[in-house]
């Protein structure tokens, strides 16, 4: 049986250039994101760059129930998932009282909604077969919760705590969880608001395909958790040595537009 990488996000981004990359090692391929018409391109694109097979479904994981129904539609199609990236994330940048509430909860069901129903119901699979690799994209505000990414940070910090724990649980199974955790990265996922703070300014942005390579060793090798990049680890281990209240001074001075 043909065994298969899932990775959700897959037509730009980080995603995307995962999807590249392991392509070009032969892996066989199932993408899915929102739009059809960039998955039948990209995965046009992917064919041409190795020969693994490429499969993919378009599914809005932020929408109640898609996570579940991508799962079955996969299962029916005959399907065999031995690793899972849960990629797909979206970010909000803002005051809270002045956001939608309608943005965020759609966010939580995309950011922690759909990692925890595909994670249940892949992780149950390679569990009774044994063996299996799951990675799930957390983020530098994980450790490090800003500021006017204040529902943000909480789905990214709810994914470390979930993968760092389920790792544990799924110790003796076969099945390996790891987690990816990128800084500022080059990709769609930053609006012009986030582009203005002093924290891109200060931290710059990592390139996707960077990042993607660090991904996919992690991925393929890898155990635990990664921090992409050096800056981002001594970033996130600041809190470890400064005052709370200091921190929080410093973490919104950062996330707040840069003097012109």
């Amino acid at each position: 049986m043909m065994s298969y990488t899932l990775i959700t996000g897959a037509t730009s981004g980080i995603g995307l250039e995962m999807a590249k990359l392991l392509a070009a090692k032969q892996q066989n391929l199932i993408i899915t994101a929102r739009h059809d018409d960039k998955l039948q391109s990209v995965a046009t694109m992917l064919r041409e760059a190795g020969t693994g097979d490429i499969k993919y479904y378009a599914a809005d994981l932020a929408q109640n129930g898609e996570a579940s129904r991508l799962y079955q539609t996969i299962i029916e199609d005959g399907l065999h998932v031995t690793t899972l990236v849960n990629n797909a994330g979206v970010g909000l940048y803002g005051n809270f009282t002045d956001t939608y509430l309608a943005d965020e909860l759609a966010m939580i069901q995309l950011n922690v909604g759909s990692v925890v129903t595909l994670t249940k119901h892949f992780a149950r699979d390679m569990v009774a077969n044994g063996s299996g690799r799951i990675m799930n994209v957390a983020s530098l505000l994980s450790f490090l919760p800003f500021p006017y990414y204040s529902v943000y940070s909480a789905t990214k910090a709810f994914i470390l705590a979930f993968s760092e724990t389920l790792a544990a649980e799924l110790e003796d199974t076969g099945v390996i969880v790891t987690t990816l955790c990128p800084g500022p990265t080059d990709t769609p996922f930053n609006t012009d608001a986030m582009w203005r703070t002093n924290a891109y300014k200060a931290n710059k942005p990592m390139t996707a395909d960077a990042v993607a390579a660090t991904a996919v060793r992690l991925l393929l090798n890898g155990r635990g958790k990664k921090i992409v990049g050096f800056n981002n680890w001594f970033i996130s281990n600041l809190p470890r040595i400064t005052p709370d209240k200091l921190m929080m001074k410093i973490k919104k001075r950062l996330a707040s537009p840069a003097s012109q």
